[in-house]
């Protein structure tokens, strides 16, 4: 890049690990070079909420603190993937050289991931936990060698269907290993993750905070906006169908029938809390390669005024999935790492703003949403309604077995559904999502899936 401005001193703030799920996928290669672009003055930071006013002074880490590693089954290196995503026009053309030592320093952390279908690598008789274990001692060693305060493990794989049998899918896989490796976890994805019975007791006793699901980028974060001005202005919605029209790994991954199902839970549970019911209509998604990581998303709202006159609103959304979903990545990786920072655990249910399947109890509505994230703004701050001590952030370094504290998570097992769950408010979420068919697509075969 020409005329590049002179990047700022290395800041002396604690170090804080950012472990992504999918880590060398379209949107973590987009959040980890875009980190790097903004923290060395080459861009603004454009879309991160957590660098605007309302944030300052909240103890956030600095994004130059931020280092990054994580699980992925796929081989490309970042440094190759960044210049895919600058000649599709997804990065800024130059960027990926300007920032090519942080994406190779990056690349080094990821480690592989998995299982894959049909996966015999770590023998047969491989189980559960002992992948979890596996994931877990990965995330420590980073932690460890990194000589980080701390780290949050961010899901932004592939979208992964339901599990249909029970079993736990690579998400909840994953999200276990985090709390067991004692860090804070968030969910960007429809995937299972934490909403799975099985997860629950762990949820429940790791001491850390957790957020998720469904990052709400585009169709939907325009949904939850119109939801809202619908019902405040007592018009009857009738019908609220929509078409997506998107390529890239999250074309392919949402082709399948079982991760579009998976996905469209979050966008229809939108409506129906904004609208007070689910109105008749359906969202279909198109896989179309030729877009690559670009998605038009049109709506089609049927709606009654005065006296039955009938009307329609129609609205057609366009954008980049990875340029949308990256800044606020890094802004919950941000906000969670401040969170257990500050003592808290469970559910962050103040985070909804970002999501279409939020953990814990909130409004619907973005304004209440964003309401909400500010007063969590404040908490975070002053270390109102801490459970710790706000000035002891010793439980967020290494502990004895190379974790990063924050309870008992690190020696016990994932394990098993409660007969009786605690409160919603306490709980991971609202259990394991449907009943479809469990064999899917490739989990975290790079690109993130499709936001919206």
């Amino acid at each position: 890049m020409s005329a590049e401005p002179s990047r700022p001193t290395p800041s002396t703030a604690p170090r804080f690990g950012v472990w992504l799920i999918g880590a060398r996928g379209s949107v973590a290669t987009t959040a980890i070079a875009g980190c790097a672009a903004v923290a060395g003055g080459l861009h603004p930071p454009t879309g991160m909420i957590t660098e605007t006013p309302d944030f300052a002074s909240c103890g956030l880490p600095p994004l130059s603190s931020l280092v990054f590693g994580g699980h992925d089954t796929v081989d490309c290196p970042l440094p190759k993937r960044a210049e895919h995503l600058a000649a599709g026009g997804v990065l800024p053309h130059g960027l990926p050289s300007a920032v090519h030592a942080e994406l190779v320093a990056a690349d080094r952390e990821i480690r592989p991931g998995g299982p894959l279908p049909g996966d015999t690598d770590g023998g047969p008789d491989r189980t559960d936990d002992a992948w979890i274990d596996a994931f877990a001692a990965d995330i420590r060693d980073f932690v460890r060698r990194q000589d980080l305060a701390g780290a949050v493990v961010v899901n932004v794989a592939s979208t992964e269907p339901a599990p249909a049998d029970g079993s736990l899918p690579p998400s909840s896989l994953y999200a276990a290993a985090a709390l067991r490796a004692g860090c804070a976890y968030v969910n960007f994805t429809p995937s299972t993750g934490l909403h799975h019975p099985a997860l629950t007791a762990l949820a429940a006793s790791a001491g850390v905070p957790y957020a998720g699901r469904d990052g709400k980028t585009g169709q939907t974060l325009l949904r939850s906006v119109l939801g809202p001005m619908f019902a405040q202005r007592a018009l009857a919605v009738r019908a609220w169908s929509g078409t997506n029209l998107l390529g890239g790994g999250d074309g392919a991954a949402l082709a399948d029938p079982a991760a579009a199902a998976a996905k469209n839970a979050g966008k229809e549970r939108v409506l129906a809390d904004t609208l007070g019911a689910a109105p008749e209509g359906e969202v279909h998604i198109d896989d179309v390669p030729a877009l690559g990581d670009w998605k038009t998303a049109w709506d089609h709202i049927a709606f009654d005024g005065f006296l039955g006159a009938r009307m329609v609103l129609q609205t057609t959304w366009q954008g980049c999935d990875s340029a949308l979903a990256a800044p606020l990545v890094l802004d919950l990786a941000r906000l969670a790492a401040r969170a257990q920072q500050r003592g808290l655990t469970g559910p962050l249910a103040e985070l909804g703003f970002y999501f279409k399947d939020p953990v814990g109890d909130g409004p619907a509505s973005l304004g209440e949403q964003y309401a909400e994230l500010k007063r969590f703004a404040g908490r975070l701050r002053d270390g109102s309604g801490d459970t710790g001590d706000p000035g002891d952030t010793g439980d967020t370094g290494v502990g004895a077995d190379g974790g990063t504290g924050g309870g008992a998570a690190g020696s016990e097992a994932y394990g098993t559904a409660p007969g009786d769950r605690a409160a919603e408010d306490r709980g991971p979420g609202d259990g394991a999502p449907g009943d479809r068919a469990a064999d899917g697509p490739r989990h975290g075969a790079g690109d993130s899936e499709g936001r919206r």
